[in-house]
């Protein structure tokens, strides 16, 4: 097993960061060809979700984000620290993501990348990643 981890800063409220090659270098310092890669962060108002690295589908993914949990809610948790939307909208996303490792690389569709998205920034973050596998 290989595991390290990474910092990222980040700048807006919400934000969709591609850590993709961020994350194949890791592997690549792994020496791992094949197995898998879990992908990991260690924040409740954060997440990691794999999909297209398209800038209009980007900005879609935002939209439907502040639309669907909108930060003016009448969230109970908003008397405590007055981000509830930021956890709930991770609870939809979710914290990690696991790909399978092959040759070497990520074994990743045709146009999948993968991205950590901001729910409460700006902020300084921790990304995990662990590897698991075999030479």
């Amino acid at each position: 097993m290989f595991r390290k981890v990474f910092n990222i800063k980040t700048d807006k409220r919400i934000e969709i960061i591609d850590i993709t090659q961020e994350i194949q270098l890791i592997v690549e310092q792994s020496h791992y060809n094949n197995g898998i890669v879990n992908i990991y962060s260690k924040h409740s108002t954060s997440g990691i979700v794999i999909n297209e690295n398209e800038t209009g589908l980007i900005k879609d993914f935002k939209t439907a984000l502040e639309s669907l949990i909108p930060v003016e809610g009448n969230y109970n948790h908003n008397c405590i620290n007055n981000n509830a939307d930021s956890h709930i909208r991770s609870f939809f996303i979710g914290s990690s993501e696991t790909v399978p490792l092959y040759k070497g690389k990520l074994d990743l569709g045709t146009w999948q990348s993968i991205f950590f998205v901001e729910l409460d920034g700006p902020r300084n973050r921790k990304v995990t990643v662990t590897v698991m596998g075999h030479e």
